[in-house]
């Protein structure tokens, strides 16, 4: 389990096996099993908690990288947060996705479905809940960008930000990564990769280049996943 500010071992965030799950506007898994779907018992605190750790840290990691690498002061983006179904926020006149999570370019918000998150939490722990955080803060930050330094990839580049900061937010000690972790996350996020390679701005990719894309940013932080060629 993952947890923030605590003195336990620290391990690498280079992950061995492991895919993103959402993006822009959302891409939530292919299939969703029917006990995802299904969930309606009360969320876990501790869940909830992590949520908020989650979305503290990351936006902490920002605002310092951005000070000192743009010069230039760092807009928070909203977050909504959590939803249920289709009772989430309306994203440009597109109304949300069950089972899902996104940032919203025009609104400039996070928000995500407590049923991605639980059962994800369920299967593999408080890791899921911040990588999906980091992820789609990932094209946030994207959309603060000159666009010369977006790529055409932006889901594989939005996993090369979430190591970055994951990462360097570990590096600053404000989270640990504990035993586990990273095998809990292989396991969960493989399966949501896509089936074939990136080939256009609508794929995430395959498992092989959104683990290759993560570790780029968790080794070499974000500079490494600027102006970069992914295809």
């Amino acid at each position: 389990m993952m947890t923030g500010m605590t003195a336990s071992r620290r391990l690498p965030l280079v992950l061995t096996v492991c895919a993103l799950l959402v993006g822009v506007l959302g891409l939530a898994p292919r299939t969703p099993t029917a006990e995802a779907s299904e969930i309606t018992r009360p969320l876990p605190a501790t869940m909830v908690d992590d949520e908020r750790s989650a979305v503290s840290v990351v936006d902490r990691f920002w605002r310092m990288y951005f000070e000192q690498e743009f010069r230039k002061p760092y807009r928070s983006p909203r977050v909504i947060g959590p939803y249920n179904g289709n009772n989430g926020p309306s994203c440009g006149g597109q109304a949300s996705v069950p089972f899902n999570a996104a940032y919203c370019p025009p609104g400039d918000f996070l928000a995500w479905d407590e049923k991605l998150m639980a059962s994800g939490y369920d299967k593999i722990g408080n890791p899921w809940i911040y990588l999906i955080i980091a992820h789609e803060w990932g094209h946030a930050v994207q959309n603060r960008l000159s666009r010369k330094l977006v790529s055409r990839a932006e889901e594989l580049q939005a996993d090369c930000l979430a190591g970055a900061a994951l990462a360097g937010a570990a590096k600053q000690g404000w989270i640990t990564w504990e035993t586990g972790d990273s095998q809990k996350l292989g396991q969960g996020l493989t399966a949501v990769a896509d089936d074939t390679p990136w080939t256009n701005p609508n794929d995430h990719g395959n498992a092989k280049e959104r683990i290759d894309s993560y570790n780029i940013g968790a080794k070499g932080g974000p500079q490494d996943c600027l102006g970069r060629d992914w295809r």
